[in-house]
């Protein structure tokens, strides 16, 4: 089964010297694929699943459906989080700018977007209370500050730790390039 949301494009890895090289701007997509660490968290949580799931089946064996039941549920609950997880990132379309978080998203129509730039600052190390310098790609919209709103990729995320900077510096570049021909001044 095809998990569309796992993979980036390999377009872009082919086309050096197109900055979106996408046939179809319309479908949202992220231009980066998932760091190690977002799918190794992501798999941890289907293996769990996958032996809440042997309980359930054990306990509707042995136990009153009640109770399977919610063991079922729990691993259903499980599963979303995992597929939450791996649809976490910046997404990029010609109608905006999507940021996926675990609990919410975030769309910013082009029109809205002031500028999409890559700073240096103290960045959050997987998300934790603990911060590393690092780059970060920040998001200023009309009306708002750019301090005020969480950054959209960072060097030390779930997608980029582990990985070598020029991962990161191609993601950017490529949500930058995004913003530049969409955006209207």
């Amino acid at each position: 089964m095809p998990l569309p949301f796992l993979t980036a494009d390999r377009a872009f890895d082919t086309a050096d010297d197109v900055a979106l090289p996408y046939d179809d701007r319309d479908r949202w997509r992220r231009p980066y694929r998932p760091g190690p660490w977002r799918v190794g968290a992501a798999s941890l949580l289907l293996l769990l699943a996958s032996f809440v799931l042997f309980a359930a089946v054990i306990i509707a064996a042995t136990a009153t459906p009640a109770s399977a039941g919610a063991v079922f549920a729990v691993a259903l609950a499980v599963v979303a989080c995992a597929l939450r997880l791996l649809r976490m990132g910046v997404w990029v379309s010609s109608r905006g700018l999507r940021h996926v978080a675990f609990v919410a998203t975030r769309t910013t129509s082009w029109e809205q977007v002031v500028s999409v730039r890559t700073v240096q600052q103290p960045v959050r190390w997987l998300g934790l209370p603990r911060t590393v310098q690092g780059q970060a790609l920040v998001l200023a919209r009309r009306g708002r500050s750019a301090e005020s709103s969480a950054p959209l990729l960072t060097s030390h995320n779930a997608d980029f730790l582990g990985r070598d900077q020029l991962a990161f510096d191609r993601a950017a570049d490529t949500v930058e390039a995004w913003a530049a021909e969409y955006r209207r001044d």
